[in-house]
């Protein structure tokens, strides 16, 4: 299988994550971000815990709080939507 077939065929779905601005390396933190949540139900200060995740996940602690932020945003009632399709808007 070729690339532009699997992207042809998950096409909606890309198109989806990108109107959610889920990028597409966003899943590479998805452990990152499940240690930080057990640390913060812990009620570990922040600094703490992003200290910690950037030494386990050997990355900066600039690049930790980036992705939390990131990964903490609410996604928009509007983005979550399909697109119309083009002969709905041209009737």
């Amino acid at each position: 299988m070729k690339i532009y077939e699997i992207i042809a065929f998950n096409r909606e779905i890309l198109d989806r994550f990108d109107r959610l601005g889920v990028r597409p390396s966003d899943h590479k933190y998805l452990d990152l971000y499940s240690d930080y949540r057990t640390m913060k139900a812990r009620q570990e200060k922040k600094t703490y815990i992003v200290t910690v995740l950037a030494e386990r996940y050997s990355i900066c602690e600039r690049k930790v709080y980036d992705i939390l932020a990131h990964l903490e945003k609410d996604c928009t009632e509007h983005a979550a939507l399909p697109p119309p399709n083009s002969w709905q808007t041209s009737q």
